[in-house]
């Protein structure tokens, strides 16, 4: 039988509760699946795991030759639990003939979820109608409506066409970026393709689900900022490099934009004496946006399905495959 091996998640009763879930569709699927949550995370135990087992579900830490290196030929797969793979050495894992892959589009919903929750509650004030609360001095802070706006979405990928599928009720005007365009989707969901330009230019919110890479690494910067309408919410649920956070501070405390809400950052935690934690016009979530219950289990599941799936030779999804050049393919 198939050994599969999971990292992610910690010890409380919903991760009991949805791993035992997870321990019972693998084993209909043929599949031993095996929890082995790491909080703290020890790459002794990890390493030791891996050898043990055919597959593995890992998380964010990184994967390189220091793992690579000291596994031995038995495991052939690892599952990112997730879409980001930037802390996996590619290269070193198709060297050691190992396949990577990741569960795209589990997690559409979670995310999509919680960009639109940003952008309408940034819209609102919410940071600081929360200390207004509180201070007992109530001011009437006026915020901005997210219906009838003009919404602008980088990267049209499953969150992002999710979004718009989101969207669809708030009679916004939607436009998206995307270097490979899904024009079935746009059509079904009124979306319209543009540029960046017109994006950062004339929208009231832009929603930001991109990759981190080369090209997006401070995509948004101080001149995307000096471009944007004063009343403009900036989201991002993607990756924290894609946003100049030092940029994104001056524009928010000088009002280039009005809001911003942000789910990941340049380095996480954040620290604690980051400048962005003092401002009232920003939402400031510990990359949470894809854990909802449904979520994790939508992605737990979609693991065991890629192991199902490879171990049983069958083409993966293209999508999902991140390094097709690894030995054996």
């Amino acid at each position: 039988m198939i050994k599969f091996v999971s990292f992610f998640g910690e010890r409380s009763p919903l991760f009991e509760e949805l791993n035992e879930k997870t321990r019972l569709y693998a084993a209909e699927r043929g599949i031993e699946y095996v929890w082995v949550p790491q909080t703290p995370y020890n790459v002794e135990e990890v390493i030791s795991n891996l050898n043990d087992a055919d597959a593995g579900m890992i998380d964010v830490e990184p994967y390189d030759e220091n793992i690579f290196g000291r596994m031995n030929d038995r495991c052939k797969l690892l599952v990112r639990f997730g879409v980001g793979f930037d802390k996996v050495d590619l290269p070193a894992a198709s060297a050691h003939g190992i396949c990577v892959t990741r569960t795209t589009g589990a997690n559409r919903t979670g995310v999509a979820d919680m960009a639109l929750m940003m952008m309408m509650a940034a819209g609102r004030q919410v940071m600081i109608n929360r200390k207004t609360v509180e201070s007992g001095v109530w001011v009437k802070n006026i915020g901005s409506e997210l219906i009838g706006k003009k919404i602008g979405i980088l990267g049209f990928g499953n969150i992002g066409i999710t979004l718009a599928k989101l969207l669809t009720g708030f009679d916004c005007e939607v436009v998206a970026y995307d270097v490979y365009r899904n024009e079935e989707a746009a059509k079904a969901y009124h979306v319209r393709f543009t540029d960046l330009e017109e994006i950062f230019t004339t929208c009231d919110a832009v929603s930001v689900h991109l990759p981190y890479n080369s090209e997006t690494d401070h995509l948004i910067d101080a001149g995307v900022f000096d471009k944007m309408k004063k009343n403009a919410v900036l989201v991002c649920t993607a990756r924290g490099n894609i946003i100049d956070e030092d940029a994104l501070y001056d524009a928010l405390v000088n009002h280039k934009i009005a809001a911003a809400g942000l789910d990941v950052y340049a380095k996480e935690p954040l620290p604690k004496d980051s400048r962005l934690i003092g401002l009232d016009n920003i939402i400031l979530t510990p990359h949470v946006s894809s854990q909802t219950s449904e979520s994790i289990w939508y992605t737990y599941k979609k693991g065991v399905d890629i192991v199902a799936d490879f171990f049983a030779g069958k083409e993966l999804d293209r999508g999902d495959l991140l390094n097709p050049d690894y030995k054996g393919s």
